[in-house]
């Protein structure tokens, strides 16, 4: 594919859905639950995964009293919640298994920082889902909220799209490491794979950076300082938004928690390793746009200075013939004055006028061009 033509496949890259929304009237209690995002499926959806080292099953439940049966076994369960604009319905989720008024109002406040916090009965995680829409060619963003407790998982977020399937698919393996430890290691897998599609969007950033750079190289127009612009604002927004995940995974691997045992803290650096080599490569993204865009306005600068050189020079050329058609052009009468000129009175006055004009303008170019400014 050529550069323009992975330009124009781009033409609708940007940002679909930054996680902002509307805030809370200032003065609202500490603790009220207010969903003010953008209501992103048409219904909650729960679905419970259950599991140990012998068995692996996976039910959709309509109330959380459905999961009673799994939650009280000696098992693993994972709650994963597809949904965030029914209040009610959550409420009755968060009151089961009594989570704190704040873990409450930051699930549904979309537009949390990535953090860590430790409760008596659960530690909670948010962190940012990014990812490329094939349907709006746009990053779309959303919040996870994970909520680890004795025995179980939950897990929140704002669409149905299927991001953790791999984690599902893990647990359908027999025998194997996912189900063999705690529910904390489940936790390491979401994470995980949240930062697994961190790469996948990089790459994307990386082959649009290229583009536009080879693009740069070649036949830069309007486009090309449109798509810097709009690269610009993509990897400043995904900078911001994956930065403090490292943050808070540094803050999981240190923090004592009843919840996360030391071994699962083992995975966890290696999802915080991933992490500074994302920020890394960000970094470098935004040295390269940076520099980019420097290229293009240097381009722009030296095509300007281009024009302005051609005109200079035709400008320099007519400079002496106008000089010698104004000379010739004055209106005195060779009669009334002892300082007449003779040529106008000449013969071939007109064509030696012609002369003249053609051999200066000849000599110039002539020069201009051993001195290579033309």
């Amino acid at each position: 594919m050529t550069p323009k033509k992975m330009i124009n496949s781009f033409k609708g890259f940007g940002i679909y859905n930054t996680g902002s929304q509307p805030r809370k009237k200032p003065g609202t209690a500490p603790g009220t639950v207010e969903y003010l995002g953008r209501k992103r499926v048409e219904k909650i959806s729960i679905t419970v995964h259950d599991y140990d080292p012998d068995h692996a099953e996976s039910i959709s439940i309509e109330s959380i009293e459905d999961s009673r049966p799994y939650l009280d076994n000696p098992s693993k369960t994972w709650i994963k919640v597809q949904g965030l604009h029914d209040v009610e319905k959550l409420k009755s989720i968060w009151g089961y298994f009594d989570l704190h008024p704040l873990i409450q109002e930051d699930i549904v406040n979309t537009s949390q920082r990535p953090k860590v916090e430790h409760y008596d009965n659960c530690t909670f995680i948010v962190m940012r889902m990014l990812s490329y829409s094939t349907e709006h060619h746009a990053i779309d963003s959303q919040q996870i909220s994970i909520i680890l407790g004795k025995n179980y998982v939950l897990s929140f977020q704002e669409t149905d799209q299927p991001i953790f399937e791999p984690v599902v698919e893990r647990l359908t393996i027999a025998k194997s490491r996912m189900r063999a430890l705690g529910p904390d290691y489940l936790a390491y897998a979401l994470m995980d794979n949240i930062t697994d599609h961190y790469f996948n969007l990089l790459n994307i950033l990386g082959e649009q950076l290229e583009a536009v750079e080879d693009e740069l190289m070649n036949e830069p127009d309007e486009n090309t300082f449109q798509q810097i612009h709009s690269l610009r604002k993509e990897i400043t927004f995904t900078r911001k938004a994956i930065w403090p995940t490292r943050d808070m995974l540094n803050a999981v691997i240190r923090d004592e928690s009843d919840f996360i045992q030391e071994p699962t803290k083992i995975f966890i650096r290696d999802v915080y390793d991933h992490t500074v080599q994302i920020i890394d490569n960000l970094e470098n993204f935004r040295e390269m746009i940076m520099g980019i865009h420097d290229m293009y306005m240097s381009h722009v600068s030296n095509k300007m200075n281009e024009v302005m050189k051609v005109l200079t020079i035709i400008a320099t050329i007519f400079i002496p013939l106008t000089f010698i058609a104004g000379i010739y052009g004055m209106n005195f009468n060779p009669e009334a004055s002892p300082y007449n000129m003779p040529e106008l009175n000449w013969y071939y006055g007109y064509p030696a006028f012609w002369g003249i004009i053609i051999v200066v303008a000849t000599i110039m170019v002539i020069y201009f061009r051993r001195k290579d400014w033309l």
